[in-house]
């Protein structure tokens, strides 16, 4: 017969492991969701889930396993050995709290940080907060560009590493995590049932949909929660409104100053000067002249820009391949709406764009150069274009002047 601390315990942790699912009691020991739908029992002090499957990792093998982890620095630490950071405390019974759901729970978050900020610590914060104890990894995404993406990125998380130390052993360097479906198939496979996905507010409904859409079919979880890092204002000051487009700006601007607002104290002003000078080396500025439209490099900071250039269609047509610069998807436009678009990737996934979120897709970036698709292909103008930028040459009669034999 179970003792009362026995039973008080195993109630509390039942409790505490349904409040981190945002399950509500039905006061009969069952759990309901946001929905209403009856969902799970309380077992032996733990949530039991209606129709539960057994963890992957439990099946009777049915092919070939993934490959493994890759060495230094890129290796992903084993789901077996948990970092200290996730260690569980010891509960009166001497079970330990957080056991249970929390151990098959993930919290992720994915993003760009291309410049990582002073805001991206809310939302690392707020991914741990989510985690409770359990298993946190942040994959920064693979994407790379002179406009958008400057850094590679080796390069951004190193310097993550540097601005985030309490979250170094959360950061994970793999190439194969190129979008956030890789992701959650990932974490799926690795016998997770549940996933929390930690993004900011002004992206929660394009996550949630795009999560849940797939669920049950390129991968398989119990719940997805899609939580909110907090109200982002690109007109605030300080860390609500710090952004990677306005450090980016900022070195457009060659306004230090303003760079160094945006990073964290733990970045000390040699390590923000060395990363300035990667991301303006990233954008390959040398003259202001040679900067880009600011509406390509950071269109939060002009709109206007972005959308002008929309209307006239002298961007983003049916038919281009482009990628979501949130979520890694990248997909052939098929339909262009007011402000959006209707991509689908090679494997027939549709995913729904903000014109502001999208990019022309670089497919296998080559590196510093950066040279894009259209700019390698004979005959066109841009490869043109490109050719006089490389050479110097202002104008074709100049380029054959200079060349010119001499008799």
């Amino acid at each position: 017969m179970k003792s009362l601390l026995q039973f008080l315990s195993e109630a509390s942790a039942a409790s505490m492991q349904a409040k981190k699912l945002n399950l509500k009691s039905d006061g009969h020991g069952g759990w309901l969701d946001s929905r209403g739908k009856f969902v799970a029992t309380t077992e032996d002090g733990k949530l039991k889930f209606v129709d539960k499957k057994k963890p992957k990792g439990q099946e009777e093998p049915t092919g070939k396993p993934r490959a493994a982890a890759k060495p230094e620095p890129k290796a992903e630490p084993k789901k077996a050995e948990p970092e200290a950071t996730n260690k569980k405390a010891a509960t009166p019974d001497g079970g330990e709290e957080g056991s249970g759901e929390s151990e098959d729970t993930l919290t992720v978050a994915f993003g760009r940080f291309n410049p990582p900020t002073v805001g991206h610590g809310k939302l690392l914060s707020a991914a741990r907060k989510a985690a409770i104890g359990g298993d946190l990894k942040i994959y920064p995404s693979r994407s790379q560009d002179p406009k958008k993406n400057p850094l590679d990125p080796d390069m951004k998380i190193s310097f993550m590493k540097k601005m985030f130390p309490d979250y170094s052993d959360n950061i994970i360097n793999d190439d194969e995590m190129r979008s956030i479906f890789d992701v959650l198939i990932n974490a799926s496979e690795e016998g997770y049932k549940n996933v929390n996905i930690i993004v900011g507010s002004d992206r929660q409904a394009e996550f949630e949909n795009l999560a849940q859409k797939y669920n049950g079919d390129l991968y398989d979880f119990e719940l997805i929660r899609v939580i909110s890092a907090g109200v982002r204002d690109a007109d605030a000051e300080g860390v609500e409104g710090m952004s990677a487009s306005k450090m980016r700006k900022a070195v457009v601007d060659g306004d230090f100053d303003a760079f160094r607002r945006g990073t964290p104290k733990e970045l000390d002003d040699g390590d923000t000067q060395a990363l300035f000078d990667a991301v303006r080396s990233g954008m390959k500025i040398k003259k202001k002249k040679e900067v880009s439209e600011m509406w390509e490099i950071a269109p939060k900071c002009d709109p206007k820009g972005l959308r002008d250039h929309y209307v006239s269609g002298s961007i983003f047509n049916l038919g281009d391949i482009v990628e979501n610069l949130n979520t890694g998807l990248i997909g052939e436009i098929v339909r262009r709406g007011t402000n959006h678009l209707i991509c689908v990737t090679k494997e027939n996934y549709m995913f729904k764009s903000w014109i502001r979120d999208v990019m022309e897709a670089v497919v296998n970036y080559p590196g510093p150069s950066g040279v894009s698709g259209k700019e390698r292909e004979v005959g066109t103008d841009s490869n043109r274009e490109y050719a006089m930028r490389m050479t110097g040459t202002t104008s074709i009669k100049n380029f054959i002047n200079k060349y010119k034999a001499k008799k």
